[in-house]
């Protein structure tokens, strides 16, 4: 079993398609997808469309919850199952497509891997203008916060990759903010909160999306369309 991982892909599977094609990839071959992955954005038929095109190809995806979709445990169909150490919500009509729960530790390619999905959208007033869709439960509840700790309590603060939609804080990628926001009156708790995880947690490696970059600084590496091997 092969373990890629990329970036967004806002409903656009074309790049991954074309990736399993070249590569040969199997079923059992995971692509992780860093959150938006678009498959519960309309919460419609145009929902199933997309999800039966993506579940044809040789892949499982896990995907991370972002910030532009509906978390799938608020979704009629999901159910959570074992999944590679830890819990996954899956759709018995698409079982290649999983969708990772917050505070999840899985065992992936050899590794102990956190996730936590979630981010603020600093275009929700516009999205609400244009009529797009935005939603209420975009970041990580104090719920979701809570589990996160005692998970990480449980293993005594160590994993060896953190998966994330967007990154700490001390990282944001300032070159690359909107124009036109004012970053003043953004929320940046989610931030702000991977940063105190980031300060005391010991790991290898993290990785976010979100940010639509590929860029690499210290053990964080934000990616957008590029593929990578992750094992």
């Amino acid at each position: 079993m092969a373990v890629y991982i990329t970036g967004d892909t806002h409903g656009d599977f074309r790049r991954i398609g074309d990736f399993c094609f070249s590569m040969g990839t199997k079923r059992d071959d995971v692509m992780i997808v860093l959150g938006d992955a678009g498959l519960n954005y309309f919460g419609d038929e145009r929902d199933t469309a997309r999800k039966t095109g993506v579940s044809r190809t040789r892949m499982t995806y896990l995907m991370i919850h972002g910030n532009h979709e509906m978390r799938p445990e608020t979704l009629d169909g999901y159910r959570l199952i074992q999944w590679n150490g830890g819990m996954i919500y899956q759709e018995e009509r698409f079982p290649n497509l999983l969708f990772a729960k917050d505070g999840e530790i899985y065992r992936l390619g050899g590794k102990d891997v956190l996730v936590v999905g979630g981010a603020y959208s600093v275009d929700k007033e516009y999205r609400l203008r244009m009529g797009y869709r935005w939603f209420s439960d975009e970041q990580p509840s104090g719920e979701i916060k809570e589990y996160v700790k005692q998970q990480l309590d449980r293993v005594g603060w160590k994993v060896d990759v953190v998966l994330s939609h967007t990154c700490p804080r001390k990282y944001e990628p300032v070159e690359h903010f909107l124009p036109g926001i004012d970053q003043s009156k953004v929320d940046k708790s989610t931030e702000n909160w991977l940063d105190m995880i980031e300060d005391r947690l010991d790991y290898k490696e993290w990785y976010c999306g979100h940010w639509h970059i590929n860029k690499r600084i210290n053990k964080l590496t934000f990616l957008f369309h590029d593929i990578r091997l992750f094992n």
